[in-house]
């Protein structure tokens, strides 16, 4: 005898096919679920090691930063200490050059000259003093210029004393201005 199914087939076939897609639905959600678990996981591990990458730089940047003040400030204490030692060297190149001067003008100077003042400014000396001619004023000028120590006299003023009565000489005032010959040195110690 044939064989009849009277049971709702159909219905168990939907009820089976319900089941299959909440399994495959739930498997994927699992599957999604831990992807992005594993997705989170990872960029967790990567930022966090990033941050670490990241302190590590900054505190060498830190240090970077002070070595930098240091260098800065060792750097203005050498210019400081380069600025004394040329100060020091210059006084001790001009010592011997200031007696020079003293003993080249008392050289250079005639009878009947003297110095009433003496001014230096630089590397140019003015001399204000009286001369008992202007002829004598003349002797000075051309022996300060063959001295060898000082360049280019030049008389800025000569004023002529008024005689009084009794007086015998005929003095005159003068300013003079001339350079110093600084000495050329090849060589310079250190």
């Amino acid at each position: 005898m044939a064989r009849i199914n009277l049971l709702p087939w159909r219905e168990e076939r939907r009820q089976e096919l319900k089941k299959q897609f909440l399994t495959i639905l739930v498997g994927v959600i699992f599957v999604g679920a831990g992807s992005v678990y594993v997705a989170n996981m990872v960029v967790e591990s990567e930022t966090a090691y990033q941050n670490t990458r990241n302190e590590f730089v900054q505190a060498e940047t830190r240090k970077l930063d002070e070595q930098i003040k240091e260098i800065a400030e060792l750097k203005k204490k050498r210019a400081s200490l380069i600025e004394r030692m040329n100060v020091i060297q210059d006084l001790q190149g001009n010592r011997p050059m200031v007696v020079k001067v003293f003993d080249e003008l008392a050289r250079t100077m005639p009878d009947g000259v003297y110095y009433a003042s003496i001014t230096e400014t630089g590397d140019t000396i003015t001399a204000d003093g009286v001369a008992e001619s202007n002829t004598r004023i003349s002797t000075l000028m051309r022996n300060l210029d063959d001295s060898g120590t000082f360049l280019r006299p030049t008389l800025s003023k000569v004023v002529k004393h008024a005689m009084k009565a009794g007086e015998q000489k005929d003095e005159s005032d003068f300013q003079l201005s001339f350079k110093i010959e600084k000495p050329k040195s090849s060589d310079k110690e250190g």
